[in-house]
């Protein structure tokens, strides 16, 4: 029985690695879609996002089924409750990547960002892009350095965002009520991207040492 328990735990761990990797592909495709205006990326990334949910939902089931069945306790039952966390951060993280190719794909054929601000959300990309796959470093090792990593990127993302507005206030912003909701909800988003990120780093955290960092 303890085996079936271990072989069930090891699948929980492989699931919540193959959903952050979807969520990295979907992340990089949104972006090159808001971007780049990239239609065809958008739509991808907008019908793949099912595959994200229907995963997390297939990993929770399984931990329920787990506690029903198995009844854990002590760090067993710890990682149970921190997986069934986790999918929930990484689901929403596959969201926020679908609703940034969301608004790409409202404006095409234009670009969705200005070209002053394009600078700072490439940033923005890349350090989310950073969150992730230390996110995925991270499930897959438990090498608890890498939480670190991604608190760093996340106080940089934080910095990116408070410039964004301080751009759309001032004086020589010129562009539609539109494109600023645009702007003010894809910076919203990539933000909320990065939290999510620093949620999973915690939750690992407390798997590891039983401790909220």
């Amino acid at each position: 029985m303890r085996k079936v328990f271990q072989a069930e735990l090891h699948q929980v761990g492989e699931e919540l690695i193959q959903i952050s990797t979807l969520v990295k592909e979907a992340l990089v495709r949104a972006a090159d879609s808001f971007l780049n205006s990239d239609i065809e990326e958008a739509e991808e990334v907008i019908s793949n996002d099912q595959r994200i949910d229907f995963l997390q939902n297939q990993l929770d089931e399984r931990c329920i089924d787990i506690l029903a069945l198995q009844g854990p306790v002590a760090s067993d039952l710890r990682a149970i409750v921190s997986s069934l966390r986790m999918s929930s951060s990484l689901e929403r993280m596959g969201d926020l990547a679908r609703h940034v190719a969301q608004i790409a794909r409202m404006r095409f054929p234009e670009k969705a960002v200005p070209e002053e601000v394009a600078t700072i959300f490439s940033e923005m990309v890349e350090l989310d892009t950073q969150i992730i796959d230390s996110v995925i470093k991270l499930l897959e090792t438990r090498e608890l350095s890498l939480t670190e990593e991604i608190y760093s990127h996340k106080a940089r993302i934080n910095n990116l965002h408070r410039e964004v507005f301080k751009m759309m206030n001032a004086e020589d912003w010129q562009h539609s009520p539109q494109v600023t909701v645009d702007v003010t909800l894809a910076s919203r988003y990539l933000e909320r991207f990065g939290d999510h990120g620093v949620s999973v780093a915690r939750k690992v955290n407390y798997l590891v040492t039983g401790e909220w960092s």
